[in-house]
């Protein structure tokens, strides 16, 4: 009789009998696979799509590599899509291995390699823009894999991996790869509704077991012992907390001890050199420790070396030095210099690397290498490694559990943490992994261990109709069934879900008001009216003492807002203290935001003031003329004025009398005494005041007030959200009537990608890429696809040339247009031009070397290469869709900013 291990093994090899292909691919990948990939693969055998969500590092790839495997078998095509650029580099070599160069493309938007070929690699947005242009690639297309599916949650690229599930070919099997999400189920029951049969499998098992620690000073604790949080680490943060001594208070001997020890028993963060040396010295390297900042990275490289930190054998520095040379023979010698060349290649001869978006791209390709190879033992990432790109490790190190949005501080979420350690743990390598969290001030144990015990993270589309998305969709189907295809979309899926147990509840709040209402009756009178009159009266005295804290601040605002241009102003305190100009006067848009007026200092230094740098209400101290001409980009028109301001303050002109009482209203009392007093006589006479029992019907009635408001909300939330996608879209269709692109005159938008699409084809509209030259064109397409990383004031006061001023000058009219009409519709707000890298832009495609195009200002080298790409994707898209000479100078700029660093990172 045999086991039940044999009698398993034989299920497994009847059922590949059964499903002839996967026995063939099983057995070509050297190691018996899991069962989830079993399941996932048999699924597609049988010709149902698959929803995959599995831990990093599970092996989701093999279920991706299958359906390459049934496309080839079949004669169909695959298209492997991905979520960035380098993912796709790195997925095209590795299918070029297994399947030869020649049956393999790889489209990113600036590499077209092969596009025809049987399998395709692309950046998901090229599969968008494919399936919008219906190209003749997708003939015979039989799978498409959504590698990092869950990226449809991120706010700004997210959107278009639902345009790609929606869109596809109804006969294509789509294989969508997840990291491990709470909601899966629900994922797959919509790709179900869209895509026809989908089968979810899910599985949290790793391939190898991850172990949590925390390292605080020189030790390594565990997270957990015996399944609870380390009673070390509780000792610790109680040490932490304790106070600190008291006056007359006698030591202990611990305390005497601790205070030798120069930290009455705190523990400080270790260093990053002491970090990595404790890691080597317990064999848990390679590593990679995530600092949640670019600066972070190269500094934590520097720091290491400085420590003599040395993780690499002399023959292993040979091989090192050998791939360097050969990976970056082709970098101009004159900008190893601006590159940080020499520290990087110093890092990496010691086996320590930094890795983040603002190196260049032959740098971080080279650290992949020989991260994978085993050369390099220690990484320093931002955030930005854990999508995806193949850099396994044996730990992986949290140096921050908070890390900076561009906004504030916030801590990482419990998905987040997940993405983040999930690399810990080599396949085949390692027999477990590790993921180390250095202590830190005020570090809750608890709190960590929550983090790492969690497993949720909730997927949640981000999609909404855009200008390109909604003209195209309109252009090829017509606004109904647009508008039908858009209710089908994954976020309309969970709102129209939600309203479901909303529903559900305003149903059960409905009975319960009923109740509340009967147990507030009263013999004396009608006692809902009484209840009424108590709760107008509470608003009213609430209204009263609340008014006087506001009035200040209202009047203080509107002390601003009523500033006009030539008052002069002296405002007392801030960083903007000092008398100044009024050049822009404030107002309030019609959504009801306030814009603070813009001031000209005595230094020419334009601001704008803010209603925290004046504590009283703000009155002029004088005026002068402001000419009609006066230009706030001029530094000719700044510096006349500064020079008029000063000449008023010599003089000492006083406000005449005329101007200190302008527009000046006496501030409106924030409380009626009579018509409190009226309400205590209506409250006092009611039948129902007298009753005994009034205090009890009291409470009834107020239960029922605050669930009727409760339950008014729920109705909103629920209007709110039925058709809300289509309700968008209605918006963006009634932008683009309104600009006269629907119907029938979307042809140039329809081919425009971009977070700026619609003020794209404005500006092509306006003529404002008329006569510019190539660097021009490049300067000013930089415009419509930079974005600052952090808020800055990108208002640049001299430009190039006098064109390119002229050009830009006319796009920022278009912009403000083109919100005036958005704030009509209530759309979301195009993003406005950023001028932040106009100059650098100009400087390249006119030929200068990087040292020249970066020296003097804070854009990192990888920065700069990663927005020229952009630069020439989006003159890429203009060569197709402007006139023949802007055809010719796109052309053209697209040949002087494809050139060095820029066009190495192409190839």
């Amino acid at each position: 009789m045999s086991s039940p291990a044999e009698r398993y093994a034989a299920a497994r090899k009847a059922a590949r009998a059964r499903q002839p292909e996967f026995g063939k691919f099983s057995r070509s990948l050297g190691f018996e696979p899991d069962d989830f990939q079993i399941d996932a693969c048999r699924s597609l055998e049988a010709g149902k799509s698959v929803l995959v969500a599995a831990p990093t590092g599970a092996g989701k790839t093999v279920v991706a590599e299958f359906a390459v495997h049934l496309a080839i078998g079949s004669g169909r095509k695959a298209f492997y899509t991905t979520p960035i650029k380098a993912l796709s580099n790195q997925k095209y070599g590795e299918l070029c291995a297994a399947y030869g160069s020649d049956r393999v493309g790889l489209l990113t938007g600036d590499v077209s390699v092969n596009g025809e070929a049987p399998i395709v690699v692309m950046t998901t947005e090229v599969l968008r823009n494919i399936l919008y242009a219906s190209s003749a690639t997708l003939s015979g297309l039989g799978f498409v894999v959504l590698d990092e599916v869950h990226y449809l949650a991120d706010k700004f690229r997210g959107p278009v991996w639902e345009e790609v599930i929606i869109h596809l070919p109804p006969s294509v099997q789509t294989v969508s790869l997840s990291a491990t999400v709470s909601n899966a189920e629900e994922f797959g029951d919509w790709l179900g509704e869209v895509r026809g049969e989908t089968d979810v499998i899910v599985t949290e098992a790793r391939p190898v077991p991850l172990f949590q620690h925390v390292m605080a000073g020189s030790r390594l604790y565990d997270l957990f012992v015996d399944g609870s949080v380390n009673p070390q680490l509780k000792q610790l943060a109680s040490v932490e907390t304790r106070p600190r001594q008291q006056p007359g208070h006698r030591r202990s001997r611990r305390e005497r001890y601790d205070l030798r020890r120069g930290d009455q028993g705190r523990t400080r963060r270790p260093s990053r050199s002491a970090v990595i040396k404790r890691l080597d010295s317990e064999a848990l390297l390679p590593a990679i420790t995530f600092i949640f900042s670019r600066t972070g990275c190269d500094a934590a490289v520097q720091q290491c070396l400085r420590a003599h930190v040395t993780l690499t054998t002399p023959e292993e520095q040979r091989v090192i030095k050998d791939t360097i040379d050969e990976r970056c023979a082709e970098l101009p010698a004159e900008d190893l210099d601006v590159l940080g060349f020499h520290d990087f290649r110093a890092g990496l001869l010691s086996g320590l690397a930094p890795h983040h978006a603002g190196m260049l791209p032959t740098f971080k390709q080279l650290v992949e290498e020989l991260f994978v190879a085993g050369l390099v033992r220690a990484v320093f990432a931002t955030e930005t490694l854990s999508l995806g790109i193949n850099m396994p490790a044996r730990t992986v190190v949290l140096e921050k559990l908070s890390k900076f949005n561009g906004q504030t501080h916030t801590d990482i979420t419990p998905g987040e943490f997940t993405q983040l350690t999930g690399r810990a743990g080599r396949r085949g390598i390692d027999v477990e992994g590790h993921a180390v969290v250095l202590w830190g001030p005020g570090m809750n144990p608890k709190s960590v261990a929550g983090l790492a015990s969690a497993r949720s993270y909730y997927l949640r589309s981000s999609f909404r109709p855009t200008y390109n998305m909604s003209a195209n969709l309109v252009t090829q189907v017509g606004r109904e069934a647009a508008r039908g295809i858009l209710e089908t979309s994954f976020a309309q899926f969970q709102a129209d879900k939600g309203v479901v147990g909303l529903a559900r509840k305003v149903r059960e709040n409905e009975s319960a008001l009923d109740g509340y209402a009967r147990a507030q009756q009263c013999d004396h009178g009608d006692f809902a009216e009484y209840a009424a009159l108590r709760r107008e009266l509470t608003d009213l005295e609430k209204r009263a003492s609340s008014g006087a804290a506001s009035g200040m601040k209202h009047r203080l605002r509107r002390s601003l807002l009523d500033l006009l241009p030539g008052d002069i102003i002296d405002i007392g305190t801030g960083r903007r203290a000092g008398p100044s100009v009024v050049v822009l006067p404030g107002h309030v848009s019609k959504r009801g935001n306030a814009q603070m007026p813009t001031v000209l200092t005595l230094d020419g230094q334009l601001r704008v003031v803010r209603e925290t740098d004046a504590v009283d209400p703000v009155e002029p101290v004088g005026r002068i003329k402001v000419s009609k001409h006066f230009d706030v980009r001029s530094p000719k028109s700044r510096r006349d004025l500064a020079s008029s301001l000063r000449s008023a303050l010599r003089e000492g002109r006083r406000t005449p009398h005329d101007l200190r009482n302008r527009r000046r209203t006496p501030p409106r009392s924030s409380a009626d005494d009579e018509a409190i007093e009226a309400l205590r006589r209506r409250i006092a006479s009611h039948p129902c005041h007298g009753c005994s029992e009034r205090e009890t019907h009291a409470r009834w009635a107020e239960r029922w007030w605050k669930l009727r408001r409760e339950t008014d909300a729920l109705v909103r939330q629920i209007e709110g959200r039925t058709n809300s996608i289509a309700k968008v879209f209605d918006r963006v269709c009634g932008v683009l009537e309104r600009l006269g692109y629907l119907p029938g005159h979307a042809d140039a938008l329809c081919r425009i990608y971009g977070e700026r699409d619609l003020l794209t084809a404005e500006s092509l509209r306006a003529g404002l890429w008329k006569d510019l030259e190539p660097a021009e064109v490049a300067a000013l397409a930089s415009t419509l696809v930079y974005s600052a990383r952090r808020e800055e004031s990108g208002m640049l006061t001299r430009f190039p040339t006098r064109r390119l001023s002229s050009a830009v000058d006319g796009l920022l009219g278009t912009w403000a247009a083109l919100e005036a009409v958005e704030s009509d519709f209530r759309v979301e707000r195009t993003a406005e031009p950023d001028q932040g890298i106009i100059w650098p832009m100009y400087k390249w495609a006119s030929g200068k070397s990087l040292d020249a195009v970066l020296t003097g200002g804070d854009l990192a080298a990888g920065d700069f290469v990663r927005w020229a790409k952009q630069v020439l994707d989006l003159l890429d898209q203009l060569r197709g869709v402007g006139d023949p000479a802007l055809r010719r100078t796109a052309g053209k700029a697209i040949d002087v900013v494809r050139r060095g660093v820029v066009g190495q990172a192409l190839e």
